[in-house]
C-alpha cells in the first residue's frame, strides 16, 4: 500500500508543524508519510521538544526545512497550521487537498517555564485532535 503524503506548513518550521508531523507519523504512520517545512525555517523549539516527549516521541533530531525546497513535490495534503504561513505560502499546484488549521504560536507564550509549556502541550493536544478528526478514517 502507497502511504499517502503529508505536509505541515508554519512560518518557523519550530513547533506547530514540527509536532503535526511527529504525531501523524505517530499515530497513523503506516498509512501516512508526514513532512513539515516553513516560510522563514529556523530551529526545533526546545519546549516542543519537551512537549513531545511527554508522549514519548522523540522530535529532537527534526530540522527545520524551507518550504520553497519542497514546492515541486507531489502531496496528498498540504495543511498550514498558521495563518501567517496561510497567506505566505506558496501554491502547490500537485497537492490533493489543501487545509488549513488557525493554531495560536505557543512560542509566543510568556511566563514561566511552567506557564509556557502549557501553551505547547495546549496546542499539541489541539493538533492530535485535529489529526485524529481528519486522518483516522
Amino acid at each position: 500500500m502507497t502511504k499517502q503524503r503529508v505536509l505541515f506548513i508554519c512560518t518557523h518550521n519550530s513547533a506547530r508543524s514540527q509536532m503535526a508531523e511527529a504525531l501523524l507519523r505517530h499515530r497513523y504512520g503506516e498509512r501516512y508519510e508526514a513532512q513539515s517545512a516553513g516560510t522563514e525555517p529556523s530551529r526545533v523549539h526546545e519546549l516542543a521538544i519537551e512537549a513531545m516527549s511527554e508522549l514519548g516521541i522523540d522530535v529532537s533530531g527534526q530540522q527545520a526545512k524551507l518550504v520553497d525546497d519542497l514546492a515541486g513535490e507531489a502531496f496528498d495534503f498540504v495543511v498550514t497550521v498558521c495563518d501567517d504561513a496561510k497567506e505566505a505560502c506558496p501554491t502547490f499546484p500537485n497537492a490533493g487537498r489543501a487545509l488549513h488549521w488557525s493554531l495560536p504560536d505557543p512560542s509566543r507564550a510568556a511566563g514561566s517555564h511552567d506557564e509556557r509549556l502549557a501553551a505547547f502541550r495546549s496546542v499539541r493536544d489541539e493538533i492530535a485532535r485535529l489529526l485524529d478528526e481528519t486522518f483516522a478514517s
